[in-house]
């Protein structure tokens, strides 16, 4: 892990305010008088780290994410948030409740490898949002309003990435199809109107079924895991892709001036179980496709993981969490490419409009009023789950 050693803070050259990174110029940029500076070559590189060996962190491998950071709690729901001292948090950026709690220096976490940094500003993310509204079926009035009413807010979110080598032996079946003509008889009619029985034939299809066993192998690299509980995983994984490869650079920590971070909710350990998860989708297609024939039967799958390594990571997003009728949705933003994926209410006038053409006016309010339309699956979207804590815009007409 890096140590605060490695992580420098940029006063401005020419009037000495905090500067910020500043997406558009990809450079700290003084809110004061404009001035920018380079983030310094440091000829660093984004390391992996052997997953065994750091599975009992000690406080020698812990640091502040800079030596001026400071850290507040949610009273809300409980996020942990990160910032640099120029910056002034006043609203938590997963349920917008206000942070009335007094920042404190930031407590020792796990230092990241690497950091993509933001590439789209605030205002395109608030324009990217409001073209995502505008397209969303019977989507209330209010809502289009939300991208200039609601603040939206920058934050690195964490995520693990997992690297390794796996071996996995397994049991089961090959299924292979063969045929077998059959002799059946039908019931036909003839040109006069008599019925009289036709013999006729048909293949009809069986599976042979042998033993199979073997082993297969894979490597996997960067399987990414969210490390954060503060936001649905689906949304997360609707941002993807990243392309770390070209896009990750070595943490320094002038890429949070100006932003928000939190530390990680989900432990190496939790996050390795994860990516298991994920590893045994492409493991069981593997072996599927070892097993060949037309059929396969997967009866057992026994894997082992070798060489395991990992690195932690922050990835920008800007998120704006936002209430309509005293619920909670919200809606992120892909610093990088722009994805937006989020919740979002129904109108049920604008349903029942949309209804009455087809099954008259009582059915359509009645279908209108008595499905909560916010539980409906929608393809693409996530199921809702309510907040408990509402923030102040509520919204009546639609």
């Amino acid at each position: 892990m890096k140590t605060p050693a490695s992580i420098q803070n940029f006063p401005c050259p020419s009037c000495g305010a905090p500067m910020e990174f500043n997406p558009t110029v990809g450079k700290l940029k003084c809110g004061y008088c404009g001035a920018t500076a380079e983030i310094p070559e440091t000829g660093a590189r984004v390391l992996e780290r052997s997953y065994t060996d750091s599975l009992h962190l000690d406080s020698s491998r812990l640091a502040s994410l800079s030596k001026t950071a400071l850290e507040v709690k949610c009273t809300g729901c409980g996020a942990n948030i990160m910032f640099e001292p120029s910056l002034v948090a006043k609203n938590c950026p997963f349920c917008n409740t206000g942070l009335i709690a007094q920042p404190q220096e930031a407590s020792p976490t796990v230092i990241p490898e690497g950091i993509i940094p933001f590439q789209i500003t605030g205002k395109q993310a608030r324009d990217q949002i409001q073209q995502w509204i505008n397209s969303r079926w019977f989507a209330p009035s209010a809502l289009k309003h939300l991208a200039q009413q609601e603040k939206i807010q920058g934050i690195y979110l964490p995520f693990w990435t997992y690297d390794a080598d796996t071996s996995s032996d397994y049991r089961g079946e090959r299924g292979e199809y063969y045929y077998v003509t059959e002799t059946y008889t039908v019931t036909v009619t003839d040109s006069e109107g008599k019925q009289q029985e036709e013999e006729r034939t048909r293949e009809v299809r069986h599976t042979r079924w042998y033993p199979a066993s073997g082993r297969v192998s894979r490597f996997f690299d960067d399987i990414l895991i969210a490390a954060t509980k503060s936001v649905h995983t689906a949304y997360l994984n609707g941002l993807e892709p990243w392309h770390l490869q070209e896009s990750l650079k070595p943490y320094d920590s002038s890429y949070l001036a100006g932003f928000e971070a939190q530390r990680p909710q989900i432990s190496l350990e939790n996050g390795f179980e994860q990516a298991k998860q994920i590893m045994a989708i492409e493991i069981d297609q593997d072996v599927r496709r070892d097993i060949g024939g037309d059929e396969q039967q997967v009866d057992h799958i026994s894997t082992r993981y070798q060489d395991i390594a990992f690195k932690p990571i922050l990835l920008p997003v800007w998120l704006c969490c936002y209430c309509y009728q005293n619920q909670q949705y919200q809606v992120l933003v892909n610093a990088r490419t722009g994805e937006v994926q989020g919740e979002r209410p129904y109108s049920q006038l604008k349903i029942a409009s949309a209804i009455v053409a087809g099954v008259g006016t009582v059915a359509a309010i009645i279908l209108a009023f008595t499905v909560d339309w916010n539980t409906v699956k929608i393809p693409g979207f996530p199921q809702h789950q309510p907040a408990s804590q509402p923030t102040q815009f509520n919204p009546t007409s639609d």
